[in-house]
């Protein structure tokens, strides 16, 4: 693991261990590129923003947001089923969404709801929306590997200063609910490049390059003089010969200011990033924060040069004693529907709509009935999504539930149905690959027979 610390002011709220997210960058091990210093600034030279190719961001809801009182509402249904919201019209006839999210509802045309997500696994954990497999799935040696890294094994580095396959996944008190996944059989090279953590590592675990902020990997004359002295003193101590390849390549990446500069929102039009809302740095009990400011953080990856790009956002796990589905839907809705309609009208605004697609799911959905607490427990038999960009037929919704939202009665989907659209979408067929594991047996990205939704194709 390689941090790199960087400058904030003091009164800036922190996590844990007092670190500010714009005061680190954890970079993980798994660099992409393998260029040498000089090479990488040159690349970085000759090399535009990116932003023509394509791309996914899969932003990723921990804890099972409720599908029923966020897209696929039953105002015809009992009160212990309908719950306390009502839907509204959208810009598409038709199609109508919770009251909660206004500016989504103006732009549905831009947009595709999922109602009938229909294979969850039921587990607590992002696995599936991460891999589109379940865990209980036969596994190859190695494991299955992340949806990014397949796509960054098939299509490789858009430029050698930013890694195709990267995660702003925090680390959280429930693990699972901040996993990006791995290469698995594809290798540990094609393993997420995380740049996120709930803190800074300690020396046992990772490096921390002293004399490098955020504001001097922009200085290319003080950079240089400063990983110049990291590296002489590394040789002197042996660290160097000891340090993995991937690690090696961390360091060529970060000693551009491409990847840097993409996470510094300081960088971004104040206007454009006001559309997005303000984020909320306090961790969501065992979930991440409410960090809408992400969403654009992700644009901004993907210009610089990212193929996929995965994130957590805030905590959707409301039920038990706690009696809070409706009173944080009340919080997070509103939030929500301000930054995914500000990310997809970025993408809009700067041609990157056709290029760029966009998922937003969880693990699975809510029971219709609202339990004796004012909650939804777990449902896996069906849950949601909202699909835009990538070019896809959007202003239609895919699939329908029955009266209650219990089960998909028309077009159910399943999670390697939305991967294999997203790959699609990105321009792999899935029908063409074939890669061996290590076991010398031939693995392919979905299931045999899963194709992409061709009703949005």
């Amino acid at each position: 693991m390689l941090t790199i610390l960087g400058r904030s002011p003091r009164s800036q709220q922190g996590y844990c261990d007092g670190i500010s997210r714009r005061d680190f960058l954890t970079i993980g091990g798994f660099a992409l590129g393998g260029l040498a210093l000089p090479e990488v600034l040159r690349a970085e030279a000759e090399t535009r923003s990116g932003s023509s190719h394509k791309a996914i961001i899969n932003v990723y809801m921990p804890g099972g947001p409720s599908h029923i009182d966020l897209w696929d509402l039953k105002p015809d249904a009992p009160a212990e089923v309908r719950g306390e919201f009502r839907p509204i019209s959208t810009n598409v006839p038709g199609i109508e969404i919770c009251e909660l999210f206004p500016r989504m509802a103006q732009m549905m045309d831009k947009f595709i709801p999922v109602r009938s997500i229909a294979d969850a696994d039921g587990l607590h954990d992002g696995y599936q929306c991460m891999t589109g497999r379940k865990k209980s799935d036969r596994r190859p040696p190695g494991g299955w590997p992340a949806a990014g890294s397949w796509v960054s094994k098939l299509q490789g580095n858009v430029n050698g200063a930013v890694p195709p396959n990267v995660a702003l996944m925090y680390t959280v008190g429930n693990r699972t609910w901040g996993e990006p996944a791995d290469g698995g059989f594809l290798g540990v090279s094609q393993t997420p490049f995380n740049l996120l953590g709930s803190k800074a590592r300690s020396s046992s675990e990772g490096m921390v390059l002293q004399g490098i902020t955020l504001d001097r990997l922009r200085d290319r004359d003080q950079l240089m003089k400063s990983f110049d002295g990291f590296r002489r003193s590394a040789d002197s101590r042996g660290v160097m010969d000891s340090m993995d390849i991937y690690t090696q390549q961390a360091i060529g990446i970060l000693t551009t200011s491409k990847l840097a500069e993409a996470l510094d929102l300081s960088k971004e039009d104040p206007r454009i990033l006001a559309r997005y809302g303000k984020s909320d740095e306090k961790f969501q009990r065992d979930g991440a924060p409410r960090m809408v400011e992400n969403l654009c953080v992700a644009r901004r990856l993907v210009e610089a040069g990212a193929r996929y790009v995965s994130l957590n956002y805030s905590r959707w796990d409301w039920h038990g004693g706690d009696g809070m589905n409706f009173p944080m839907s009340r919080e997070e809705f509103p939030l929500l529907d301000q930054a995914l309609s500000a990310l997809v009208t970025d993408l809009h605004e700067r041609g990157m709509d056709k290029d760029v697609s966009v998922v937003v799911w969880g693990e699975f959905g809510r029971t219709p009935k609202i339990n004796n607490m004012n909650s939804r427990d777990h449902w896996p038999q069906v849950s949601c999504a909202m699909l835009a960009g990538g070019g896809m037929r959007t202003g239609q919704v895919i699939g329908k539930t029955n009266r209650y939202a219990e089960y998909a009665v028309e077009r159910p989907v399943k999670f390697q149905e939305v991967f294999a659209t997203l790959y699609k979408n990105a321009g792999i067929d899935t029908r063409q690959v074939r890669i061996f594991d290590t076991a010398g047996v031939p693995q392919y990205m979905v299931e045999d027979g899963i194709q992409p939704i061709h009703e949005v194709i």
